[in-house]
């Protein structure tokens, strides 16, 4: 059996699936709000709990935020800041008395969506997600690119392509640059930005429902979000060549973007139009991705 947890900056989940994927118990408990200290014990006894339910000792896969540093070990470049500079792989492994594996969360979606989700059967797959931040995750032939620094398809953290006068010098973001992607994609930034043009206070995705009912404002703004997502995605297209993009995240039920966001990237995708193979796909895990992809990190 294969057990996955999904460390989140408010929710913990925890997923046992057998050796064909099927699943067996979940349990979802709230994050700790006091240390991470605090979180090792959560997922220490989630494990518990979930072993208890299925009566067996089970491998273990943790989807984390940010990345393991290769330098140090460290979790590093997570938006759950108290996590960053310490030994998570370490302090569970010695609580869990047992070898756990640990991939950053966008990679975890990645490998479920490439496994025996929406993107079965593709050699390249890059996963994405759209929420409260922007992360991306690269799956060649069901193995997770990680990359010398543990950052493959940190997407999130590039510069808007192709910016319009008025997209310069972009949002500050967190990281301390200007204009990432992630400031202009995430689910918070489209709200803010609809929020600053029209004064009226939306979620993101009841802006992509008024505009399906016509709404002329929520109109054009999600078509200047598909078309800034439509670029942002075209330049994974021009280096990784996938077969395909799965969205995750909240903002991934947004069905305007499956449908305009090919259209526009063909002004940006160095290739023939017309010809453009790449399919961009909604998860079929959905929010459920990510533990499944936990899990999937012992594939045998």
């Amino acid at each position: 059996m294969r057990l996955g947890i999904d460390l989140g900056g408010t929710k913990i989940e925890g997923l046992v699936i057998d050796d064909a994927g099927a699943e067996k118990a979940r349990l979802r408990v709230p994050t700790p709000a006091t240390s991470y200290e605090e979180d090792v014990k959560a997922i220490a006894d989630l494990v518990a709990e979930l072993e208890l339910r299925v009566g067996t000792r089970c491998t273990v896969g943790i989807a984390h935020p940010g990345a393991v540093s290769p330098a140090t070990g460290l979790i590093k470049n997570a938006n759950s800041t108290r996590l960053n500079g310490r030994p998570l792989k370490v302090d569970l492994e010695r609580t869990l008395d047992r070898e756990i594996r640990l991939a950053n969360d966008a990679n975890c979606f990645a490998i479920s969506e490439a496994s025996d989700g929406a993107a079965t059967g593709c050699g390249i797959v890059f996963g994405v997600i759209l929420g409260t931040g922007v992360g991306g995750g690269i799956v060649i032939d069901r193995q997770i690119v990680t990359g010398a620094q543990a950052i493959a398809g940190e997407w999130g953290h590039t510069p808007l392509p192709l910016p319009c006068d008025d997209e310069r010098p972009g949002p500050q973001c967190y990281c301390g640059r200007m204009g990432c992607i992630e400031t202009w994609l995430s689910g918070p930034r489209l709200q803010d930005q609809f929020a600053q043009r029209t004064s009226r206070q939306m979620r993101a995705t009841d802006i992509a429902d008024a505009a399906l009912q016509g709404d002329a404002a929520a109109t054009a703004h999600m078509e200047a979000y598909c078309d800034r997502l439509a670029r942002a995605l075209s330049v994974i297209v021009n280096i990784l060549d996938p077969h395909a993009i799965v969205l995750g995240g909240g903002l991934s039920k947004m069905a305007v973007l499956y449908k305009r966001v090919p259209e526009l990237w063909k002004r940006y995708v160095f290739s023939e139009a017309e010809f453009i193979a790449t399919r961009l796909l909604p998860p079929r895990y959905g929010d459920s991705s990510g533990v499944r992809g936990a899990a999937w990190l012992w594939p045998t």
